[in-house]
């Protein structure tokens, strides 16, 4: 039996990091698309039809490119910096319930790793590990853009964290549950029953979190080129450049994952359309919505940033909190 279960999740574990690591390079693609036809223009065209064979291009040209480290960089750190990015943002997925079970040849399949009964703190704390990857790359550099880079993406994952923690906890004092499975049940009465009309601040300020934290306009000041060049990635080139940008896109399929999964239904049957392509509806347009966002919004300034953080959404963030917990005693 144990056998069974090692066997099954190392499985899991395969098609996850395959799947999402294959997802990301091709949401790099989609993102050009999108914001090319958002912007009048054609975006890849050249290789394949319509550009589709760019994403392997881009791919050849990772592989092959020259992976050189600076002279006078901090060569162990620097080299473990985009396998920090990487490996939190997939470690992270390990806790989310992506499907409703299913069955194959008889055998139920439950569409999660690991299922604890504190899904949102693990995913949440493994993903504000994932900080120290940009951070140790600036360090680690010899490159003053660099190491500003660094500096910013500490101030910002760390501000936003505090935003996104308190903006979960008025939803998680309503399920009662820290599991996604058990947040995921909770809505299983069909769309009125969507947390996110009983907590809509909490899903505008998580949302608004989750910019910040995948690095999304208008909140990228992490990687900055407007201003500094391209931030903790300035000396970093091929498939370490590539481990960045990698962990950058997984984080944002979790994000809408955990949006979904937390204010949207989840997993639940949505009418006429079964759960698991209801949950993947879901994901998509969100990715789209993220999209869409960079299209249309300006970059603001590190002092705007901070200031929509710590005097306008850790408030609000703290009276959702108490407006929820009076609204539940009474």
């Amino acid at each position: 039996m144990e056998t069974s279960i090692l066997i099954e999740t190392v499985i899991k574990a395969i098609i996850v990091l395959s799947v999402f690591a294959t997802l990301a390079g091709f949401t790099t693609y989609i993102e050009r698309k999108v914001l090319a036809f958002m912007q009048r223009r054609l975006g890849p065209m050249n290789v394949g039809p319509h550009g589709l064979l760019q994403l392997a291009a881009d791919g050849i040209k990772l592989f092959t490119k020259e992976d050189f480290i600076p002279a006078n960089a901090s060569k162990p750190v620097f080299m473990i910096a985009p396998i920090i990015t990487a490996a939190t943002a997939f470690i992270a997925m390990s806790a989310v319930p992506f499907f409703p079970e299913f069955e194959l040849f008889g055998y139920t399949v439950r569409p999660i790793i690991a299922d604890i009964n504190v899904g949102v703190l693990f995913v949440m704390g493994v993903a504000s590990v994932g900080l120290y990857g940009p951070l140790l790359a600036g360090m680690s550099s010899a490159n003053k853009w660099a190491l500003l880079g660094g500096a910013r993406t500490a101030i910002q994952l760390l501000s936003y964290e505090v935003v996104s923690g308190l903006a979960l906890l008025a939803p998680l004092m309503l399920v009662g549950s820290l599991s996604l499975i058990d947040i995921n049940n909770y809505q299983a009465g069909g769309f009125t029953h969507w947390i996110i009309w009983s907590q809509p601040l909490a899903f505008v300020l998580f949302v608004i979190a989750g910019f910040a934290e995948t690095n999304r306009t208008p909140f990228d000041l992490l990687e900055h080129e407007a201003e500094i060049v391209a931030g903790y990635a300035t000396e970093y080139s091929g498939l370490r450049w590539g481990m960045f940008f990698i962990g950058e896109y997984a984080n944002l399929f979790t994000i809408c994952f955990l949006i979904s999964l937390i204010f949207l239904g989840g997993f639940n049957d949505l009418g006429f359309i079964p759960g698991g392509l209801a949950i993947v509806l879901k994901v998509m347009f969100l990715i789209f919505f993220f999209l869409w966002t960079r299209a249309s919004w300006p970059h603001i300034r590190p002092d705007q940033l901070m200031w929509l953080c710590w005097k306008v959404l850790m408030p609000l963030a703290v009276i959702n909190i108490l407006i929820t917990g009076f609204v539940m005693m009474f």
